[in-house]
């Protein structure tokens, strides 16, 4: 197979994985794109429809698979599992999907398979965790998507507040997927300029900043309730962090990263700004945090390790 061939298993068709799919067609990325699930008829399906939108972005092969063609992938993406319900946060799904996690990347390591995955199943940081742990692949190349989707709900409002377009807004989610994540405001800018320079010639209290971290915190709440699922957002930062692997791009995204003594943690997997490319994570930018921010870095991750040891205690045990 020539070398330019780039292929890419995605394990859960549910409305997330479909959506990935679709990107990733619509974006002629890779070259192969094989489709796993429980559910058999819907993977065909899905392929089915995928490979008629091909005539009109670019030639890709795509086909419903199993774990063995995990084989010679370059690229996992794991979105499978129980999805958040109405009322639900995304820390009570994870005794359910660590066992859902296990079931799928003891396949996967049968498989033979030596790439990198890219988890995107909740909560995104323990599951993470757990497939590194249950892979033993190294750690740069296990790792989750992180605060992403989040970091992208807070351009979309600052630049909806500055008038700005959201690709010119520089500021990052930080922390869990979840509910202790935070905005890390003290670094934030537009077009190079501090945003909390910007706030403040705009009139914008600090109150109000706060109020639209809250915002963005619980805006999957908002779309649940109301669709009862997230998943473009979610599927279009999925294709993004895949880009910037399978094209080697050294992107600086925000993902759910391993850590290695940044920000006074280890082992554990959190969302901070890192470079992504071919090798997966290939380093974590330790943002400097002012004191409000530390302390929620601080008290997300003492959160995450404690369910993650715990939860993984527990479906060894």
């Amino acid at each position: 197979m020539s070398k330019n061939h780039q292929k890419v298993v995605l394990v859960g068709d549910g409305a997330v994985g479909s959506s990935y799919a679709y990107a990733m067609v619509q974006q002629g990325i890779a070259e192969e794109l094989a489709i796993i699930d429980i559910s058999k008829e819907r993977t065909e399906g899905d392929a089915l429809d995928l490979e008629d939108a091909t005539p009109f972005t670019a030639p890709k092969l795509v086909y419903s698979a199993d774990y063995d063609t995990c084989k010679d992938a370059d690229l996992i993406v794991i979105t499978a599992g129980a999805p958040q319900k109405p009322g639900e946060t995304r820390l009570d799904l994870v005794d359910k999907n660590l066992k859902i996690m296990k079931s799928i990347i003891e396949p996967i390591k049968k498989s033979g398979f030596d790439g990198i995955i890219l988890v995107a199943a909740n909560p995104v940081d323990i599951l993470t965790y757990a497939a590194q742990k249950l892979s033993g692949l190294p750690k740069n190349r296990v790792f989750g998507s992180g605060t992403s989707l989040d970091s992208a709900r807070l351009r979309v409002e600052m630049a909806k507040r500055f008038n700005v377009s959201p690709v010119d807004v520089s500021a990052n989610m930080m922390a869990e997927h979840g509910d202790s994540e935070f905005a890390a405001y003290s670094t934030a800018t537009i077009g190079g300029k501090p945003l909390l320079e910007m706030a403040k010639e705009a009139n914008i209290s600090m109150d109000e900043l706060y109020k639209i971290e809250d915002e963005v915190r619980h805006k999957a709440y908002e779309i649940i309730n109301r669709k009862g699922a997230t998943f473009y957002g979610v599927a279009t930062a999925l294709m993004r962090i895949s880009r910037a692997i399978l094209r080697d791009e050294n992107a600086v995204l925000p993902v759910g990263a391993p850590m290695n003594g940044e920000y006074g943690l280890n082992d554990i997997y959190i969302g901070s700004p890192a470079v992504i490319n071919a090798n997966g994570v290939d380093r974590v930018i330790e943002v400097p945090l002012d004191d409000r921010e530390k302390k929620a870095m601080a008290d997300s991750a003492a959160t995450l390790e404690k369910i993650a040891k715990d939860g993984m205690a527990k479906l060894q045990g």
